[in-house]
C-alpha cells in the first residue's frame, strides 16, 4: 500500500472517529421541553444562552410577556435568554441570568450537565427557591432561526 492511500485511510478514519464522538459537557445545543433549540454558547469569558429554534408546540413566537412593551413583538427565534455565567468546569456553569420568556421574568441561574441532559435551575436568592427544568441535547438538523 503506497504512503499516500495510508494517509488518506488515517485522515478518514481520524474523521469518522472526531463526528461519532458526543459532546460533552454544558456547551452546544439543547432541546427545552416544548421542543425549541437553545445554544450555549462562550461569550467573551462568560457563557451565554440564546434560542435558535422555535417549535410549533411552543406557546408563542414572539416574546409577549416582555416586562417591557416596547418589547413584546420581537421574536423569540435568536433572543439571548441567559448571560453572565461562568464555567467552574466543563459540566458546571453558574452566577449567571437566564430570562424565561414563558414568564418574562429573570433568574439567577445554574446549569449541570450529565451526558444528553442539561439541569437548569432559575431561582430568586437562593438556589432552594427556585425552578429547575431539564433540557436535552439536541443537534443542528432542527430549523436554525434566520437571525
Amino acid at each position: 500500500m503506497s504512503l499516500r492511500a495510508c494517509a488518506l485511510i488515517s485522515l478518514f478514519l481520524c474523521t469518522i472517529g472526531a463526528s461519532s464522538q458526543t459532546t460533552s459537557g454544558v456547551l452546544g445545543d439543547w432541546r427545552e421541553p416544548t421542543g425549541s433549540v437553545i445554544e450555549i454558547f462562550t461569550c467573551g469569558h462568560d457563557v451565554c444562552a440564546k434560542m435558535i429554534a422555535i417549535s410549533k408546540r411552543a406557546p408563542t413566537q414572539f416574546d409577549e410577556k416582555n416586562p417591557d412593551p416596547s418589547a413584546r413583538k420581537h421574536l423569540l427565534c435568536g433572543l439571548q435568554i441567559g448571560y453572565g455565567f461562568h464555567l467552574t468546569d466543563p459540566t458546571h456553569a453558574d452566577g449567571g441570568r437566564l430570562y424565561d420568556p414563558k414568564s418574562g421574568k429573570t433568574y439567577r441561574g445554574a446549569m449541570t450537565a450529565d451526558g444528553d441532559r442539561l439541569r437548569l435551575r432559575g431561582y430568586i436568592g437562593i438556589k432552594a427557591f427556585g425552578r429547575s427544568e431539564t433540557w436535552t441535547r439536541a443537534d443542528r438538523s432542527a430549523a436554525v432561526c434566520a437571525n
